[in-house]
């Protein structure tokens, strides 16, 4: 079969990420389509596509780390984080800035490095400083505006893997990604990375949107989970109608 990759990028696109080594990540409006589910006891449910977290598996396996980025904290929300084995994420914090920048601090990683796919108003001060920025084509004009790239896919619905596969290609580890698929090798994080779960250390969230506990790995301590079992420590140490111009989009050959 042929191995040739059928995805191709605009070059700019690809040479503003070449430095990223961290994927910073909204959630609702980016990784879900922004619906909220709410039920007698609050919010219930979120729905995740199994294309955006098999494009962030990949992205671990090349060496990018996501990290979730969100205002709200839910057991739904967890659930995905710890399924996906990420290993960073900054949960119940409206304050996303001052959260990120700890987070990079602890990682000795600059703006230089960092991606971000958003959508609203609360991620334009990274979206700002990130060297490459994305977002879904329903996101708020004043992003649309703003960013690098804008999605052919909506939110939730693989906007997040379009951004990890140019991530992969900027990467230089698509083509040899896609072969392995095509030769059925599995992909996996290195090794190294234990998956990531809530820390014994850190109290579940309670359930209703973003009203939330604050606890020692939430908030202002910028990093939201810790390796599954691990502490507080290793966490840290790992821790409108207006129509903007369009961006670049990705081409087939």
């Amino acid at each position: 079969m042929d191995a040739t990759p059928r995805l191709a990028f605009d070059p700019e696109l690809v040479l503003a990420a070449l430095d990223v080594r961290l994927l910073l990540l909204d959630v609702d409006g980016v990784l879900t389509p922004g619906d909220l589910f709410y039920g007698a006891q609050g919010e219930e449910l979120k729905r995740f596509s199994t294309l955006d977290g098999h494009g962030l598996k990949l992205l671990m396996h090349a060496g990018v780390a996501p990290v979730i980025v969100s205002g709200r904290d839910s057991p739904a929300l967890r659930a995905r984080i710890a399924e996906l084995g990420l290993q960073h994420s900054i949960l119940g914090s409206d304050a996303k800035l001052p959260a990120a920048q700890a987070l990079l601090d602890r990682l000795q990683l600059n703006w230089t490095q960092v991606a971000i796919v958003g959508d609203d108003w609360p991620d334009l001060a990274l979206i700002k400083r990130a060297a490459f920025s994305a977002a879904p084509p329903q996101s708020h004009a004043e992003v649309l505006a703003r960013v690098r790239y804008v999605t052919r896919a909506p939110a939730g619905l693989g906007a997040v893997r379009e951004v990890c596969d140019l991530l992969l290609t900027a990467r230089g580890a698509y083509a040899a990604l896609l072969q392995d698929a095509l030769d059925g090798k599995p992909h996996t994080p290195p090794p190294g990375r234990p998956k990531a779960g809530v820390s014994p250390s850190q109290p579940p969230p309670r359930r209703g949107g973003g009203e939330t506990t604050p606890s020692p790995l939430v908030g202002r301590a910028g990093v939201g989970m810790a390796p599954s079992g691990g502490s507080a420590g290793e966490a840290e140490a790992w821790g409108s109608t207006h129509t903007p111009p369009t961006p670049p989009h990705a081409v087939a050959p």
